[in-house]
């Protein structure tokens, strides 16, 4: 089973948000596959920093608004 990331997402809702756009629409405008979109939003694979910049950029928000990155807990450090 593949591990999850510590990067949880908006993607979602943004693309609802957005007049419901598909994940094959968003895939196409920061050109990725469709399978890429889908492993972002269920938070299995990461997207490199211009993808991600890509994604905030369609949908017209602050990177923060569709990334959050949860950091390490204390059980980490022990």
């Amino acid at each position: 089973m593949a591990k999850k990331t510590r990067i949880s997402n908006e993607v979602r809702t943004l693309r609802f948000m957005a007049d419901e756009m598909t994940q094959a629409e968003l895939a196409k405008r920061i050109g990725v596959t469709r399978q890429t979109v889908i492993a972002i939003e269920q938070g299995r694979y990461s997207p490199s920093l211009e993808v991600a910049f890509q994604m905030a950029e369609v949908f017209g928000v602050p990177l923060e608004k569709v990334f959050q990155y949860a950091g390490r807990s204390k059980r980490d450090n022990d």
